[in-house]
């Protein structure tokens, strides 16, 4: 009977480890393209589209272009290092009527891995140039200040953080200081197949004006490989739930399309 008993829990065990090799191997494929701490070249487009503010009847759009690349420790910086760079195409309304389109500020920042064991930590200077087509799209000024991230991955999924701080030091005289903060939390379940469910609204705190908004966000994406790369896309809804200030988004249907290049 042992002997019995023990054959059929072999076979068993057998016939669940390809299964099991799968269903890690697919939450390694969504860790990665889902890590903004991973070391690897990617290019995102994302769209955050606002049907409506609130106190109003105007909409927003922000499609992001977005690219990252890592860089080798090397000589004089002995910590690897990732480039991101985030460009705009934003729809704002026209203080004349209508709404304008166009080129939004771009923003760039260099973040020093400082800990890439555990719990993943990397922390660098950021600027945002004044490249906005229109007035209303940009706010006028050179920015500067701090980005820092923090990063659990497991093969459940990854839970962290990116904050961001900036304020401005130069630009148009005619636009007014700007003084932000933003924190993302990162919360990314992962399920079978390369689903997973995410949670990723960006709180945004204004802080010339005193003013905030905190959305959360409840989504679902799917990562997969294609070829050495990988894909990922996803949709997540997001409700404000709390506000101080108007004009800022009701809801926003944020969207987005990763790529993951070599891995």
């Amino acid at each position: 009977m042992s002997n019995k008993m023990g054959i059929h829990a072999l076979l068993l065990a057998s016939s669940l480890t390809p299964l099991l090799c799968a269903q890690a191997d697919n939450a390694d494929t969504a860790n990665k393209s889902n890590n903004p701490l991973n070391l690897a070249p990617g290019a995102n487009l994302q769209d955050y589209y606002t049907p409506r503010l609130f106190d109003s009847n105007l909409h927003t759009n922000d499609a992001l272009l977005r690219g990252t690349l890592p860089v080798a420790p090397g000589e004089f910086i002995g910590v690897p290092q990732l480039l991101r760079a985030t460009l705009p195409v934003s729809t704002r309304p026209d203080p004349h009527g209508g709404y304008s389109t166009g080129i939004g500020d771009l923003n760039l920042f260099d973040i020093f891995l400082l800990k890439t064991d555990g719990v993943q930590l990397g922390i660098g200077p950021q600027i945002t140039a004044p490249t906005a087509a229109e007035d209303e799209l940009g706010t006028g000024k050179w920015q500067a200040g701090l980005a820092a991230v923090a990063i659990d991955a497991s093969p459940r999924g990854l839970l962290g953080a990116l904050v961001q701080y900036q304020s401005s030091f130069a630009g148009d005289h005619d636009h007014a200081h700007v003084e932000t903060a933003t924190l993302q939390p990162f919360i990314i379940h992962n399920l079978p197949k390369g689903w997973y469910l995410r949670s990723t609204g960006t709180w945004t705190f204004d802080l010339k004006n005193d003013t905030h908004y905190i959305p959360v966000g409840l989504g679902v994406g799917k990562a997969w490989k294609g070829g050495s790369n990988i894909l990922n896309a996803f949709i997540e809804p997001q409700w404000t739930v709390e506000r101080k200030g108007d004009g800022v988004p009701q809801f926003t249907l944020f969207a987005g399309l990763n790529v993951t290049f070599g891995k």
